[in-house]
């Protein structure tokens, strides 16, 4: 039997288990992550929330002052909806865009990933400086090519320039996702419910005509017709379909969502081979586990999380999650090439990760030990994509850094650099694209990603620390879209070998359970200010803050509190 010792005193409800307690759901593991190291050095996790808000006070300022910016201008052509579009530099000085090509040159994957990223810390876009940069984005919803739903560019005439465009499958399925992430942030934004409508409706009706069958390059959505070209298959947009229909399932309630949701997710599930492409299997995992925890499903989370992190994609080979020591250095957890030149991760692709995977721990407490190892390392690595936290003999421009203004990071960490004037840096190197884009005209500025560095909030929303350095603190709501309700959910993965006590803040004036679904079992009662509990040697802890006292009752797997789920996998 378990044994309980209790301490209170002033302002604290201490608790904690014996050593012999055991986990109601057994932990699974991840092979990638357990090629990590528990505690990544050098070890440092800086503040992403506070680098949200700098990033969005210091981007969209139109009368920045400095060399290249300000790195927003007002694009009038009003392509879709007859509104002004703030357009958004993809990469600094990229001579593609700003007043070039009409301004009409921008990409959603900006636009719409740092309008998420400001709205999750909290910053309402919606009326900042007088300007609704929220329904700004309704000019990406392609209507005036028939293809109705949104796209990385508002119009053909740019398409070309760069960002796919109708040819490159994620490109056009992506925006999607963003769109119905700010939607939940934004429900009552003039317009959104129409054009959520519409995307959902198409993603269906081309489920339903790929019949199973996600083998192209990508799909017209204006003809309705699955296309190949010299760009190899991408099934893993099946993930995207499936993920956008359970959120217009969860908002819409038609029945319809939800067959094309599960028979998305089949589709990319029955895959022989890792289809990984770039940003969307980690959402199959993700909905994978909702699915089964929500519907009572069977799908093979496992599968989907093993393709997402295990560097085994053929179409995009290498594509998944590094690991590794470059000289010292730790960049486990970054997302990219595992393969090219070495190894190259992405700073929005490690970014957008989180935002699939950390929820999904909510619905498959089992993932929890593995999730909680992988985000510390990507927290840890991610700040080495900045300028001002890589060693500059690390870097290929840290003389040119200051055009960053300390909120915009390079696109990317490589082992060694693939450009030939810089091959002799150590790796990692920091490093971008942007040269490569417009070969002769991109300046060395163009290293650094305005696109990736404005999903920042991503992270700033799910990562707190905690007194214990070394153990965070995972919001599992920050980036749970179209979740039924819930209460306070946070993960924490102790990665030390022995235990450590970690303090947790309640919300004042409520006093509250703390649940922990890896235990099974409520590990403290009573809480009006904060508890501490225990966390055994690299394991986790997922914690529910249910109301005191609530009623406690049992639908078959599901164990609830006043009739909200707290554990989707009581045993």
């Amino acid at each position: 039997m378990n044994t309980i010792f209790k301490i209170t005193f002033a302002g604290l409800f201490f608790i904690f288990f014996g050593s012999n307690a055991a986990a109601q759901v057994k932990q699974q593991k991840i092979a990638r992550v357990d090629q990590m190291p528990n505690l990544p050095k050098p070890f440092q996790i800086i503040d992403y929330k506070k680098l949200a808000v700098s990033f969005d006070s210091t981007v969209y300022d139109f009368n920045a002052k400095g060399k290249y910016w300000p790195m927003v201008w007002i694009d009038s052509s009003k392509k879709n909806f007859p509104q002004d579009v703030v357009g958004i530099y993809t990469a600094v000085a990229d001579v593609r865009q700003g007043k070039n090509n009409k301004g009409m040159f921008h990409e959603a994957l900006a636009t719409m990933g740092a309008t998420l990223g400001a709205s999750l810390v909290g910053i309402d876009k919606s009326k900042q400086q007088n300007l609704n940069y929220v329904g700004m984005l309704k000019n990406y919803f392609n209507s005036e090519t028939g293809w109705d739903i949104m796209m990385n560019n508002t119009c053909p005439e740019v398409a070309l320039l760069g960002g796919g465009y109708g040819r490159d499958w994620w490109y056009d399925v992506y925006p999607n996702l963003l769109f119905y992430a700010v939607y939940d942030k934004y429900p009552n934004e003039p317009g959104f419910d129409a054009i959520a409508k519409s995307i959902a409706e198409k993603f269906f009706k081309a489920d339903s005509i790929l019949n199973g069958n996600y083998d192209y390059s990508y799909f017209d959505y204006g003809k309705m017709k699955p296309m190949k070209n010299n760009i190899c298959a991408q099934p893993d947009a099946a993930a995207g379909h499936a993920w956008v229909l359970y959120a217009a399932y969860k908002k819409f309630g038609d029945p319809r969502y939800l067959k094309g949701a599960k028979s998305a997710l089949s589709a990319l599930q029955s895959q022989p081979i890792n289809p990984t492409y770039e940003l969307l299997m980690p959402f199959g995992a993700y909905l994978a586990a909702r699915i089964n925890a929500e519907e009572g499903k069977q799908y093979d989370t496992d599968k989907m999380l093993g393709w997402t992190f295990d560097g085994t994609a053929i179409c995009r080979e290498g594509w998944g999650v590094l690991v590794g020591n470059w000289n010292g250095i730790d960049i486990s957890g970054t997302v990219g090439s595992t393969v090219d030149h070495g190894g190259y991760g992405f700073l929005m692709n490690t970014y957008d990760m989180a935002w699939p995977l950390v929820p999904m721990v909510r619905y498959n407490q089992s993932y929890a030990t593995a999730i909680g190892k992988w985000m510390l390392n990507a927290a840890n690595a991610s700040r080495f994509f900045y300028p001002q936290y890589m060693p500059d003999e690390h870097e290929t421009i840290p003389q040119l850094a200051e055009v960053s203004k300390g909120v915009i990071g390079y696109e990317g960490i490589i082992r060694q650099s693939s450009y030939k004037a810089y091959e002799n840096l150590k790796g990692p190197v920091a490093q971008g694209d942007g040269p490569l884009w417009v070969l002769g005209q991109n300046p060395e500025e163009s290293q650094f990603s305005v696109y990736g560095s404005g999903h920042v909030g991503i992270f700033g929303s799910i990562i707190r620390a905690t007194n214990v350095t070394g153990i965070l603190q995972l919001n599992l709501l920050a980036t749970d879209f179209y979740s039924d309700k819930a209460y306070p959910s946070f993960l924490y993965y102790n990665p030390y070998t022995t235990k450590k006590k970690v303090s947790i803040q309640t919300e004042q004036g409520k006093k509250v359970d703390l649940y922990n679904t890896v235990l099974g079992r409520f590990v403290a009662r009573n809480v009006s200010s904060s508890a501490k509990i225990k966390i055994a040697p690299e394991s986790a802890a997922v914690i529910v803050c249910v109301p005191s006292g609530g009623k406690i009752t049992y639908e078959g797997s599901k164990m609830l509190v006043n009739g909200v789920v707290v554990d989707y996998n009581f045993q």
